[in-house]
């Protein structure tokens, strides 16, 4: 009777969070922004009782409803081992991490298509891990490509992207292709293998949608034996080349036959060490369209704020919501697409909060606001950046925080040397149909200096007033988002994603 009680209490004590408009302000551990987390571990009893509150704020299987698959990825945060120590070389490090994102934010700003984007399980479920490891700021999860009686799958590691369609691999042979930690995956290998054949659907139509070029052909080995090449460009310059190709993968428990992708020969760019690219976004050759008739179009993530190697978050594919550990209810907003880049993910901001303190803007009200997990920094329009950051200096340096210089593409930094602990003042966003979405607490600060003597707001500005915005994935940390691409809606949740 006293854990239901305790139960029925945090219930109400949610329930009574849910109806707040507005976000204040939260301790943020230094250690933690780091990558060394200090906050005691959550343990499977605590997670258990999240997921039963989660049930019983309507937020999992409704009684009667029609059961979807569905397929759960883990994504976990590796150590910040990759980041030098040295102050100079990390100084390095993070300004070229950076610089790379600053080029895929640019990239979004592109207003025209030179811009390229089986066994039934209950769940799939695989681990969403911080890809720091593979010198990206992006995440990363692992599949298994290909593999037949004689030789396993390969496992790959890619980086997850909302904001690109086409899965791609690099593959031998490979006439130019970037280090990557994993073997190169040789289709040789695989019995599934086959390359798509120019008269397919997917290489044309299909292709042209996801990448902005339609395949193009080239006979090997005589006989008519004709393959479908695809040429996928970013606007930050890299790109990857090569044969359009089917085989199987296996996302956790489930595989899937017949999958399409590109079997890179020719790839360059800021991917960091890993294999290539999961493509998440929307048009018929991302993973989330070609698995559209088994887990409903309906995606969702954790990202984990924390960088403990034993850490990890979850990519979950399906709409099956018993996997997850939110514990605020998941509130919808309306989907927009533009037509004018199909593959991305779009959603109306109305208002924004700094500490509890409403902001005015100009930019506020603005439509076509892009969500990705592809960028990390948070874009905001010049007028929004600078009520934000006007607000957010107000409240913080009120603590007497010393001013440090700014770095890259931030330009609102505090030494915070000696602090063990800060108080910091959360943005809330307030979505179109009323929810709000606000920013954890390790989402709101960047950590330059490992001593603490440079930390800076994560947020930036566009350069122009109509130019996009982008919530980036620094500012989606221990949220589950749900993305339900056949009811056109985006879903937003509070949820620890440090699964242990």
């Amino acid at each position: 009777m006293a854990a239901a009680a305790r139960l029925l209490l945090r219930v109400l004590a949610l329930l009574a969070a849910a109806q707040a408009v507005v976000g204040k302000s939260a301790v943020l551990s230094l250690r933690e922004l780091d990558g060394r987390r200090g906050a005691a571990t959550e343990t499977r009893g605590s997670r258990y009782a999240d997921a039963k509150l989660a049930q019983m704020l309507g937020e999992h299987k409704k009684a009667g409803a029609a059961r979807t698959a569905t397929t759960v990825l883990e994504l976990k945060r590796h150590s910040l081992i990759a980041i030098p120590d040295d102050p100079a070389a990390r100084d390095r490090y993070l300004r070229r991490l950076l610089a790379a994102d600053e080029s895929r934010a640019n990239s979004f700003q592109l207003r025209n298509t030179d811009r390229a984007a089986s066994t039934q399980s209950a769940a799939v479920e695989v681990p969403l891990t911080s890809g720091i490891r593979f010198q990206t700021l992006n995440y990363v999860t692992t599949i298994a490509l290909g593999g037949s009686s004689g030789s396993p799958a390969a496992n790959l590691t890619v980086i997850v992207d909302t904001g690109s369609d086409l899965t791609w691999v690099q593959c031998k042979p490979c006439s130019a292709c970037y280090a990557q930690r994993d073997p190169l995956f040789d289709p040789a290998g695989s019995a599934t293998y086959a390359a798509v054949r120019c008269n397919a659907s997917a290489c044309a139509a299909s292709l042209k949608a996801a990448t902005g070029t339609p395949g193009s052909c080239s006979s090997t080995g005589g006989g008519g034996n004709e393959r479908c090449y695809y040429a996928l460009a970013y606007g930050d310059g890299s790109f990857s080349r090569g044969v359009l190709a089917t085989d199987t993968v296996a996302l956790g428990g489930a595989s899937l036959d017949g999958f399409v992708f590109g079997c890179g020969l020719s790839n360059r760019g800021l991917f960091g060490g890993t294999a290539g690219l999961m493509g998440l976004g929307r048009t018929e050759l991302s993973l989330v369209s070609q698995t559209a008739s088994r887990y409903g179009g309906v995606f969702s993530y954790c990202l984990p704020a924390t960088t403990s190697g034993d850490a990890s978050g979850s990519l979950s594919l399906g709409g099956d919501a018993s996997s997850y550990r939110n514990t605020t209810p998941v509130a919808y907003t309306r989907m927009i697409a533009d037509p004018a880049q199909p593959p991305f993910y779009f959603l109306n901001i109305t208002g924004a909060a700094v500490g509890g303190t409403a902001l005015v803007a100009q930019g506020l009200g603005a439509t076509n606001v892009l969500i990705d997990s592809g960028t990390v920094i948070t874009r905001l329009a010049p007028s929004v950046y600078r009520a934000v950051r006007a607000e957010f200096t107000r409240q913080f340096g009120a603590a007497g925080y010393p001013t440090a210089p700014g770095f890259s593409i931030l330009d609102t930094c505090y030494n915070l040397t000696g602090h063990d602990e800060v108080k910091v003042p959360l943005l809330t966003l307030r979505l179109e149909g009323g929810a709000d979405v606000t920013v954890d607490a390790a989402g709101m600060l960047f950590m330059v200096r490992k001593d603490g003597s440079q930390v800076c707001l994560a947020m930036a500005s566009l350069s122009y007033e109509d130019q996009t915005p982008i919530i980036g994935n620094y500012q989606q940390k221990n949220k589950r988002v749900v993305y339900d691409t056949m009811g056109s809606r985006l879903g937003f949740a509070d949820e620890d994603c440090n699964y242990v």
